[in-house]
């Protein structure tokens, strides 16, 4: 299984921080916001290489960041050539871009850069396993505001996926899709014509929609919460909650 990291994007809502800085490497104590998924990952036995696409501008803080890992599975790096938030791929086409590139054609671990987790992923990957489908994580959300502002899905008892909506006005379940999901290899010719038929490009989360419509899927709701990172407010937060040494770029590779 490959663990593929999107973190193509150009974080505009952090401003100066990000101008020139990938978010995924901001520090959170002594390690990265990356770095704390990888440490996770990396110890599940069925991972044998983790893919981080990113773009033009970042890919060399990524080099640099790469020579001082210690992992036990090797760490690619993929440019995808843009260098601008204006001409970004999107995450859709940054994975397929990836898959391209590489050649890939096994099992797929695809996840967001920017959370912070507190459970493992080895519990997603072993309810794969179980399930013997393609699978999303979900969550429950109460918030009908929240519920708008993301995936929302509906399931039948035992945790089929029935469909999938993205930012509904009026949402079907308080069942929410964070952007964490698991590509059979089975399934992946549907991922890698998902946009030449009319899948959406920018959000991980538009193909899980397009995926829900085409094979089978289970959802794994998860078992603890995580922290988005998502503004310049939501990175000072968690700093002060979780790291505790203050906001800084620099010293990224210290684990």
């Amino acid at each position: 299984m490959k663990n593929i990291v999107i973190a193509a994007g150009y974080a505009t809502r952090l401003g100066e921080l990000t101008r020139n800085f990938p978010k995924p490497l901001l520090k959170i104590g002594k390690s990265t916001i990356l770095g704390r998924m990888l440490d996770d990952i990396d110890l599940i036995p069925e991972i044998d290489e983790h893919i981080i696409i990113t773009n033009h501008k970042f890919a060399p803080i990524f080099e640099e960041w790469r020579e001082g890992l210690n992992y036990t599975k090797p760490v690619t790096i993929v440019d995808d050539g843009t260098e601008t938030n204006e001409t970004r791929l999107g995450a859709v086409c940054d994975l397929l871009y990836a898959m391209d590139k590489l050649s890939v054609d096994d099992d797929m671990l695809v996840v967001a850069a920017d959370n912070l987790l507190f459970f493992s992923f080895q519990e997603f990957v072993d309810f794969a396993k179980e399930k013997g489908t393609s699978c999303i994580m979900c969550h429950q959300q109460l918030s009908i505001e929240k519920l708008q502002r993301t995936g929302v899905v509906e399931l039948d008892e035992n945790m089929k996926v029935l469909g999938m909506e993205e930012k509904p006005q009026v949402p079907k379940s308080q069942w929410a899709v964070p952007p964490f999901y698991i590509y059979r290899k089975e399934d992946l010719d549907w991922v890698r014509h998902s946009v030449e038929n009319g899948c959406g490009k920018d959000a991980p989360g538009n193909l899980a929609h397009y995926m829900v419509e085409h094979v089978p899927m289970h959802a794994w709701e998860m078992t603890a919460g995580r922290f988005d990172i998502g503004s310049l407010d939501t990175y000072k937060e968690a700093v002060e909650r979780f790291g505790g040494d203050g906001l800084q770029t620099t010293d990224y590779r210290q684990q």
